[in-house]
């Protein structure tokens, strides 16, 4: 209801043009203008920003609006009644002209001049100025916006929320650029409506013989500047309101507290300016009114000064001037005497990279550096390929480590380090043999390979002897994306998949319905994607996976079985990962170790174990190493297939001695896939 009486009053104002009002209809109108005008003066008084009320184009068109139909009306009363257009008009102009017509004329024209030439005049051109100003800012704002984001400054919310605020910035003064139009318009109609009510009022008196010449002009005149007054005070204060909410600049609080806080923050100007205010008794000046004003800004300075140096903390009795705590420690001490403060330290950033400081014009903007991007670029990426959404990495320079080393952190703790040297390339030579380029030689951080640092002016030698060379920032994006890859499963918690789920509900609401809690739990389903994560397959398809744990969840309380159950759902998601050209090339496990295996498999209530002698594990491990060995240099990650029921028990028992290798049982492989066998794993 209450967003329809806007249209209904934007109504009634189009009907005051044309239907003749009653005086006292006419009165309460006039009073309700001025309340509504006062009330948007405070308003820009108490705003933070321009942008908590922007609104106040389109109102500032209603009120110019609701002033034209008002003085319209007036003008007809004034015209047709005898010069009388209500009792607030008519009290309006004695109260100002208080018998003098021209006093009350000037003081008219001065009110119209000072809103037309100063005030609305002023405020289109800061709103000009400022809409021009903010769109050009625009595009540098927005990537300030991501480069806050991805150092994991603020979160993807945030982000959209200021980017939102940006547009709507530029749209709020590029309407208030237009919207001061409408003011300096109706500054010019006052003034015509004005000589119609004098003129045409003393023509209508002569001709409808309302008095003598003088009766006559004192009437219309009165209610002449009564109703110019009454619209004019209205548009000063709706003016006074667009020049202050334009020119009010970034704050964290109103203008009140901006200027009581950013005055007394100066107490020494105080006494200055009252000081410098005696000076004007010697030459004339009234010197009661000078003393007391003096007093006042010179008592009032004082006061600050005194209310300042409380503040100021002591040192204790009985210490010396070296053992006086700085500044910087009493403020330290201070700020943590808050205990919400000291909560803030407990806080783990998920991704941190640390970089020593010769690496610093490599993330930073201003030097030309383009890290931030290439980071944004790889979260874009991993999220289409892997259907998880990384935490925002933050970035940081720290003197603990090596000027040209960086570290990757992962949930607070270093994971993995590395050197770059910021005027050179990594070469990586097309074989041992052929390795003929002078440099420093090295190991790339992300796989450990031989390589060596080539300066630039080597580059062109290297390239043409077929060196693949790359760039510092290639180098530590590698490693990084290399990083979050290996550690994505520690990365994905309850939060983000509740976004997760959120997302699926926008497409597919009745499944995450049927399936979360009633099925398994949002800690059953963490575990689920996090153990896919970890032997590096995605989770982009999350309706599929919510499918089967809804068909399997309520019998299956074990989840790593469940994981099973949801990995032959995604074979085809499985197959495209590892499969080459439609072909797998696998290393075999031979029946004989998939029967040791499933006669040592102990279950239990909470789920399964593998309970192997130390001498079957030992052949297993031995017996699968020397087959990886053998194909090296056939594929470049080894896949091992096995029987879907030994799988997991299978991946479990090598993970710790042979990491990197995939293990896919013949239920994840999709039908088109051609197998070939490269070796199988046997033992006595």
């Amino acid at each position: 209801m209450l967003g329809n009486s806007v249209s209904a009053f934007v109504i009634l104002i189009v009907f005051l043009i044309i239907i003749p009002l009653p005086t006292p209809v006419l009165d309460f109108m006039f009073i309700m203008q001025l309340g509504i005008s006062l009330v948007i003066l405070l308003m820009t008084m108490y705003v933070k920003r321009a942008l908590d009320f922007s609104v106040f184009p389109t109102l500032l068109l209603i009120t110019t609006l609701l002033r034209l139909g008002l003085n319209i009306s007036s003008t007809r009363s004034i015209l047709t009644n005898g010069g009388y257009a209500g009792e607030v008009v008519k009290t309006f102009g004695q109260f100002v002209i208080r018998g003098d017509v021209v006093v009350g004329l000037v003081i008219f024209l001065i009110i119209v001049l000072v809103q037309f030439l100063v005030i609305t005049k002023g405020s289109e051109r800061v709103a000009e100025v400022s809409a021009r100003f903010t769109l050009d800012a625009m595009p540098g704002k927005q990537m300030a916006i991501d480069a806050d984001l991805s150092s994991g400054i603020i979160d993807e919310n945030t982000a959209r929320i200021r980017r939102a605020d940006i547009q709507r910035e530029a749209s709020f003064f590029g309407a208030m650029d237009g919207a001061s139009k409408f003011v300096k318009g109706d500054s010019i109609m006052s003034i015509v409506v004005t000589f119609i009510n004098l003129i045409g009022g003393i023509v209508v008196g002569f001709v409808s013989g309302g008095g003598t010449f003088s009766e006559i002009v004192q009437t219309y005149s009165t209610a002449t500047c009564g109703d110019g007054l009454m619209s004019q005070i209205p548009a000063l204060l709706v003016s006074v309101s667009t020049g202050m909410l334009v020119t009010r600049s970034s704050s964290e609080a109103d203008m009140n507290t901006d200027f009581i806080g950013q005055f007394t923050r100066q107490p020494i100007t105080l006494i200055l300016g009252g000081i410098a205010l005696l000076f004007l008794m010697f030459i004339g000046f009234p010197p009661v009114q000078i003393i007391l004003m003096s007093a006042i800004l010179i008592g009032g300075g004082f006061l600050l000064l005194r209310r300042e140096k409380q503040y100021i903390p002591q040192p204790e009795m009985g210490g010396t001037e070296e053992e006086m705590p700085s500044e910087q420690i009493t403020s330290e001490a201070e700020y943590y005497r808050n205990i919400d403060n000291l909560y803030e330290l407990l806080n783990v950033e998920q991704i941190k990279i640390e970089f020593g400081y010769s690496l610093i014009p490599l993330v930073d903007e201003g030097s030309g550096g383009n890290f931030l991007d290439r980071v944004v670029m790889f979260r874009k990426q991993y999220a289409l390929e892997m259907g998880i959404v990384i935490p925002p990495v933050q970035l940081k320079d720290s003197g603990l480590i090596n000027p040209n080393q960086y570290s990757i952190c992962i949930k607070g703790e270093e994971v993995a380090r590395g050197d770059i040297l910021v005027d050179h390339y990594l070469g990586l030579a097309p074989s041992e043999e052929e390795d003929t380029v002078d440099g420093i030689d090295t190991i790339e951080p992300a796989f450990g390979i031989k390589a060596k640092w080539i300066s630039d002016d080597k580059k062109v030698k290297a390239e043409l002897l077929g060196y693949t060379l790359i760039d510092p920032v290639s180098v530590i994006i590698t490693h990084l994306s290399e990083i979050i890859k290996a550690h994505a499963y520690e990365l994905l918690n309850r939060a983000e998949i509740n976004n997760m789920l959120e997302n699926l509900r926008k497409t597919n609401e009745a499944i995450v319905a049927d399936t979360i809690p009633a099925c398994v739990s949002v800690g059953d389903l963490q575990k689920v994607l996090c153990r896919l994560l970890q032997e590096q397959v995605p989770v982009r398809d999350l309706e599929t996976i919510l499918e089967t744990l809804g068909d399997y969840g309520p019998k299956i309380k074990d989840t790593d079985m469940l994981t099973e159950y949801v990995r032959q759902s995604l074979k085809r998601t499985i197959s495209h990962k590892f499969a080459d050209a439609d072909q797998l090339k696998v290393i075999s496990l031979d029946a004989k170790v998939e029967n040791l295996i499933m006669g040592a498999v102990k279950k239990m209530d909470s789920g399964s174990y593998l309970a192997l002698d130390q001498d079957s594990i030992q052949k297993i491990i031995f017996a699968t190493t020397a087959q990886i060995e053998k194909i090296k240099d056939l594929v470049a990650s080894p896949v091992i297939l096995t029987s879907p029921i030994v799988r997991i028990y299978y991946k479990k028992l090598i993970d710790q001695f042979c990491p990197g290798v995939n293990v896919l049982s013949f239920n994840e492989i999709d039908s088109h896939i051609q197998i070939q066998a490269l070796g199988t794993i046997e033992i006595d």
